[in-house]
């Protein structure tokens, strides 16, 4: 039996690659008799009619959760539930039943992953953790400068690692069958960039595009603009520490929509 099978999980892959999305939107079905879905994913017919029909293949939908309200995960919502029914859907925000850290929701335990996005969800279920975009089955995540947001992605990694996860499902990308070794991986990239970043300023560097190109120079140019929400996060957990010298350019963030 693989890894999926051993936690009774299906995933469902939108067909809407790029950039952000890797391979595509990954959406999961948990148990059976009946089961439970992890993020809608795209609001893409195609993409719906097939998590339905593997939905119905379960013996219908639980109910359903949100990692985060980011379209690529959540858009879908309203045209799956029109295929399966009306049932509870459970988000930080989004849907009709409200998560906190901690609670327990249908078969998940609900931990609050801030970074990516504030309303950030992961879920841990029979050993399968579904982590949506806090941590990809590949490549690193891009960290929003909301406040607190990089100080609190780093304590989040840290929960995740103590907890009992056999296989990590992603939002993006494959399954990850070593949890810890992928949580451990996230934290020492995260905490690398920022040693890289403080030599970077010590160095004298104070302009964006200066401090880019040092600490993120291998970011393909597709991915800048996420690099610099980045490092935008990161100047911010070090203002908190007091360690941003004088004159460092906080960057103008554009409007990069929901990604």
């Amino acid at each position: 039996m693989d890894a999926l099978g051993a936690v009774d999980v299906e995933l469902v892959r939108a067909d809407n690659p790029g950039p952000f999305t890797l391979e595509g939107s990954n959406s999961w079905l948990v148990g059976r008799d009946r089961c439970w879905i992890v993020d809608p994913g795209p609001d893409l017919d195609s993409h719906l009619d097939r998590l339905a029909q593997a939905a119905r293949g379960r013996g219908g939908v639980e109910g359903i959760v949100l990692t985060h309200g980011h379209g690529d995960h959540a858009d879908g919502l309203s045209g799956l539930l029109a295929r399966v029914g009306n049932v509870p859907v459970g988000g930080a925000e989004a849907g009709s039943v409200r998560l906190l850290d901690g609670e327990s929701f249908g078969p998940f335990q609900v931990v609050e992953t801030p970074g990516h996005a504030p309303d950030s969800l992961s879920f841990l279920a029979g050993g399968a953790l579904f982590t949506g975009d806090a941590v990809l089955g590949h490549g690193s995540v891009f960290v929003a400068p909301d406040p607190g947001a990089m100080s609190g992605y780093l304590e989040a990694l840290e929960r995740l690692l103590d907890l009992d996860a056999s296989v990590l499902c992603p939002g993006h990308g494959p399954v990850v069958l070593d949890p810890q070794a992928k949580l451990s991986e996230y934290l020492d990239h995260r905490l690398d960039r920022e040693r890289r970043l403080v030599e970077a300023l010590d160095d004298g560097l104070r302009s964006t595009d200066e401090l880019l190109d040092r600490v993120w120079a291998d970011a393909p140019p597709e991915l800048r603009g996420a690099a610099l929400l980045t490092l935008t996060a990161h100047l911010d957990r070090l203002s908190e520490d007091g360690l941003v010298p004088d004159g460092v350019e906080r960057p103008e963030i554009p409007d990069y929509g929901e990604v």
